[in-house]
């Protein structure tokens, strides 16, 4: 009988790890190139509390990874909540013993994360543990004592998600915007058809006179993710991505790559919107050498390169 697959090994494992959130990320060669600075899991719950995996580029020391655990409970408001716990992060094996460590955890307002910073070496990683550019991490939570009340749901198994980077090419992943008549705009904002781009709908959302530190001096710029067109779990959706005004005449675009964690919050959508208050001087904009305004006509564009899905395993 074979090995079994990373995704099976992490499945037969929640069976005996009730209070263990796992992630499988499938695509760690991005983060390991630096493509990508930071991986995180979906928010899940332990003992009435909950929390989120974290795993990014060491800031120490640069051939490491770190990995924390975060507090991530709407109850943990203001400067008086205080939580202390046990827990256990580490990675997951094909074969033979984890590799974790086991920690004393104590969090509060100004300690909102715990774990370590050289986690693991790239080299250790990619010798035992990456299988087929993946690798799953956990954390495992005991003995949770929050200074607030909290309903404790009992877990009857571990919880587990499969977080992947998927990379496009630009055919597939880039909009353009034509705007005619731009000078006759009324109002402070615009925003293009929708269009999909991995597990999300996205628009481009402009405001000719600018907001924000760009009001008045510049053309401000943000892409904003909309609703998800998959049925997996609604969580944040990291996205690296070039917002772009065009050059007509020289093919100089003005460009800016921005890299966003995404969450899907429909109260408050502000949250969903991320881009450059101050994209283009309007100075600038209104040069008729630049390109960028030419009889009266302007194309707005967004290259989305890396885009995250997260689902249940």
């Amino acid at each position: 009988m074979g090995l079994l697959s990373l995704e099976d090994t992490i499945k037969e494992k929640l069976k005996d790890r009730k209070n263990a959130h796992f992630m499988l990320v499938d695509g760690m060669s991005k983060l390991l190139t630096e493509k990508v600075k930071n991986c995180q899991s979906l928010d899940f719950q332990v003992s009435g509390v909950k929390w989120r995996l974290v795993i990014r580029l060491s800031r120490g020391r640069k051939d490491h990874l770190s990995f924390v655990l975060e507090i991530t409970d709407e109850k943990c408001t203001g400067s008086t909540w205080d939580v202390k716990f046990n827990f256990k992060i580490g990675i997951v094996p094909q074969t033979g013993p984890d590799y974790c460590f086991v920690l004393v955890g104590h969090q509060n307002e100004k300690k909102r994360s715990q774990g370590l910073a050289n986690f693991i070496s790239h080299t250790d990683l990619k010798e035992r543990f990456l299988v087929n550019d993946k690798a799953g991490f956990y954390a495992e939570i005991s003995d949770v004592q929050p200074n607030f009340p909290v309903t404790r749901i009992p877990r009857t198994m571990g919880t587990a998600e499969r977080f992947k980077l998927i990379e496009f090419s630009p055919k597939n992943s880039r909009f353009t915007w034509k705007i005619t008549q731009f000078s006759s705009f009324d109002g402070e904002e615009h925003s293009s058809y929708e269009f999909t781009v991995g597990p999300r709908r996205w628009k481009l959302v402009m405001y000719p006179k600018g907001n924000g530190d760009g009001k008045g001096n510049s053309l401000s710029l943000y892409l904003f993710a909309s609703d998800y067109v998959t049925n997996g779990p609604k969580g944040g959706t990291l996205a690296i991505y070039k917002l772009r005004v065009l050059d007509q005449l020289n093919r100089n675009h003005c460009e800016t790559e921005c890299r966003y964690w995404f969450p899907y919050n429909p109260v408050n959508q502000m949250d969903s919107l991320w881009g450059r208050p101050k994209f283009l001087p309007l100075e600038e904009l209104h040069k008729s050498s630049r390109g960028f305004l030419v009889n009266d006509q302007i194309y707005i564009g967004v290259e989305i390169s890396i885009v995250s899905t997260t689902e249940y395993l």
